[in-house]
């Protein structure tokens, strides 16, 4: 049975480790260094575990509890490599990012040890990875929604094939096929139109309620359900003349929304509410115009999405 040292250090510093076993000498005597020897087995007790070769002096050496931090003169911690993996720089990489993949012997103490890529063949298994280099740099492609992708390597030095689940992520929202590019995140279209749908374009109202589907995806209700859309009416104040109810749903937590007002629609200074009443409700929200005693006067709701 193979075993090798391993020691866990700090930085790179060079260790001399001394024998345990030593020969003693004085004025009087001389008596030579004990000699484990079992045949090259391996041998435990209580207190040691040895892998000795014939006629070979070897040192004994503990095995703690606790983990053990090597120096100068102390023996290391025996290992046995019990097979092969495969470790990622990130098993998170982004769209159109790279990942570096790197070989490992795995160690009956469940540490990995970096091997070279040599003699390896990569490829790709399953996901949107454009390529995997020889050395082992993987290429993950364009996504509309956050994928799973498994890479594969295989060699002539074990049978099987190793393989690496990675999770490519949707950084670059608007990027994918006919999607890309038009305003609007892939996810979203790609929710309610599926794949390269040309009914998922902004300008569009698939579902003919009257709001396109640009407006649609920033008020957060569904393009393709007629009864799934934006309600703004204006009221009067039963109790105040001069005020009026601006009355809107669906409202969300993550939106913003501004009442505006303007005495023409076809030209002048669209202008925030100043004078307001403003209940903050959700999903049907009231606002009141505590100013509107002018002749004509119109309104609409700016909505934003971050």
């Amino acid at each position: 049975m193979k075993a090798t040292t391993r020691f866990h250090l700090g930085a790179a510093l060079l260790f001399t480790f001394a024998p345990l076993l030593h020969s003693r000498t004085s004025a009087d005597y001389l008596i030579a260094a004990e000699t484990l020897d079992f045949g090259g087995q391996h041998a435990t007790s209580a207190d040691y575990a040895s892998d000795a070769s014939i006629a070979v002096i070897v040192d004994t050496s503990a095995e703690p509890i606790t983990p053990a931090i090597a120096r100068s003169g102390y023996i290391g911690q025996l290992y046995e490599l019990i097979g092969y993996g495969l470790l990622a720089s990130t098993y998170y990489p982004p769209e159109l990012g790279t990942t570096q993949l790197f070989t490992v012997r795995t160690a009956d103490d469940g540490t990995n040890v970096v091997i070279p890529t040599t003699g390896f063949t990569f490829s790709v298994l399953s996901g949107p990875l454009t390529s995997v280099s020889a050395t082992g740099l993987v290429t993950a492609g364009a996504i509309y929604q956050n994928t799973a992708a498994i890479v594969g390597a295989t060699s002539a030095a074990f049978a099987g094939q190793l393989m690496l689940p990675l999770n490519v992520q949707d950084t670059i929202p608007d990027n994918y096929g006919t999607y890309a590019g038009d305003g609007l995140p892939d996810s979203w279209q790609f929710q309610y139109f599926g794949l390269d749908n040309p009914l998922a374009a902004p300008l569009l109202d698939p579902d003919g309620d009257g709001q396109d589907n640009r407006f649609e995806y920033t008020a957060g209700i569904v393009p393709t359900d007629p009864l799934s859309r934006f309600f703004f009416r204006i009221e009067k104040d039963p109790g105040v003349s001069d005020y009026k109810k601006l009355i809107f749903s669906p409202t969300l937590p993550d939106r913003t929304y501004t009442v505006e007002s303007n005495t023409t629609l076809t030209g002048g200074i669209w202008a925030p509410l100043i004078d307001v009443e403003d209940d903050s409700q959700q999903p049907v929200r009231t606002v009141i115009d505590r100013a509107a005693s002018e002749t004509k006067k119109f309104y609409h709701v700016e909505i934003t999405k971050p």
